[in-house]
């Protein structure tokens, strides 16, 4: 089970991303990035983090251990922002924290250019992502960090943020466990991913008792909500049963199409193209931003 914690110290919140989460500091004297339930995005965020994350780290990928944080808002009164406070007060009880990586750099498409994956890696990646229907891990938002970054331990690739997986629980009544995605954009398409070899390294270990074993981790809390259920088990049962159900017709989603870098780039120039020849001479004069990272967010200008 998700080991549990209770947060002493509320550090900052962080300035990306919709949710706002928080950086804190624990009684076990870790320090953790906490996701909250009262966050935009709703407890099937937590969910998909919690499911996505643990079969990630089952199956042999980096990611950071995720804890279930006990938070107190009372911590942090101190927080300037009236929107993050409201936020905060939303979310007393069982969070979700997941271990911070001190110094842990984006993945950015200029890191990349500089930080080789191997094709069965980034096949492995791309494999997760398809079976869990993950459409957040994109060239422009690759929710990949490069860590360590300091020392002399080599750099490696940590997966982060899977709020956006598992799609179909958003609407289970037209989910189809064999539909394919377009996965031409993901974030490690131009590294030749050997997502053949990855299929069979790793759709084995995707056993139904695994899949239990990680629903298990999901409190019951965050599922006592879903329509359409009578009991938290029944939605872990569903979740079991789709996940199991995708691995068996791996054949039909299963990504194998990447175009190279340059072919993303070609695509991207033919675009940017098109768009400015359709706009009015005045506009022609208006950097085209389409698809660039966005810069860091200053939620200042937005809490007051």
């Amino acid at each position: 089970m998700l080991r549990e914690v209770t947060v002493t110290r509320y550090v900052e919140p962080l300035r990306v991303g919709g949710s706002v989460p928080g950086v804190v500091e624990a009684d076990d004297l870790g320090t953790y990035v906490v996701k909250f339930t009262g966050s935009a995005q709703g407890r099937k965020a937590l969910v998909a983090e919690v499911i996505v994350g643990e079969l990630a780290r089952a199956l042999g990928l980096r990611f950071p251990e995720l804890v279930l944080a006990h938070f107190d808002p009372a911590i942090a009164e101190h927080e300037p922002h009236q929107e993050v406070r409201e936020l905060h007060g939303a979310s007393a009880g069982v969070n979700l924290g997941m271990d911070y990586l001190p110094g842990a750099k984006d993945f950015t498409p200029e890191v990349a250019k500089a930080c080789r994956v191997a094709p069965l890696e980034a096949g492995r990646i791309i494999w997760l992502d398809a079976l869990t229907v993950n459409v957040d891990r994109t060239v422009h938002s690759s929710n990949l960090m490069i860590w360590p970054t300091l020392g002399i331990a080599p750099p490696r690739l940590w997966l982060i943020d899977h709020g956006a997986a598992l799609v179909f629980h958003h609407r289970w009544d037209a989910s189809d466990p064999t539909k394919a995605y377009d996965f031409r954009h993901h974030a490690l398409g131009h590294c030749t991913p050997d997502v053949r070899a990855a299929d069979v390294e790793l759709a084995p270990k995707v056993t139904e008792e695994l899949l239990r074993r990680i629903a298990a981790e999901v409190p019951d809390a965050w599922l006592t909500t879903e329509d359409g259920f009578t009991s938290p088990d029944e939605v872990r049962d569903a979740y079991v049963r789709y996940l199991s159900a995708r691995v068996r017709a791996s054949a039909a989603w299963l990504p194998t199409d990447f175009p190279t870098r340059e072919e993303l780039a070609a695509e991207e120039a033919l675009r940017a193209a098109r768009t400015q020849r359709g706009r009015p001479d005045w506009l022609k004069r208006v950097p085209d931003l389409h698809g660039k990272p966005a810069a860091e967010q200053d939620w200042s200008v937005h809490l007051g």
